[in-house]
């Protein structure tokens, strides 16, 4: 369960990461190449790559790869919270609803 917590606070970081990867995209920039070397999405890449660390280390220290599959599905939480918290993007009900099922999955796969 330990892992699975950690595993948790892994898909938020990837989140937050895709978070910095759409500040980055938002942004002119000349010249073009700039739009793939700059802050925003060097330090995006670097939460995805560290989530990704954390991933295999929780799989080395016994964390099933079918769990954390599911796990992973959290992402469709966090994402569109932290869109809307961040970057005002609306969440209509129907996001609402299938982000509710999700969870809800989630949570009976490991009851």
């Amino acid at each position: 369960m330990k892992y699975g917590l950690i595993a948790l606070l892994v898909v938020f970081t990837a989140a937050c990461a895709q978070m910095l990867l759409k500040q980055g995209a938002r942004k002119g920039y000349t010249p073009w190449y700039r739009q793939y070397l700059n802050g925003w999405v060097i330090g995006g890449y670097t939460l995805l790559f560290s989530a990704i660390v954390a991933n295999i280390w929780c799989m080395h220290q016994g964390l099933q790869l079918k769990e954390l599959s599911i796990i992973e599905s959290m992402a469709y939480f966090f994402v569109p919270a932290l869109s809307w918290l961040i970057f005002k993007e609306p969440i209509t009900r129907r996001k609402m609803i299938a982000i509710g099922i999700i969870i809800v999955g989630v949570i009976v796969f490991f009851l």
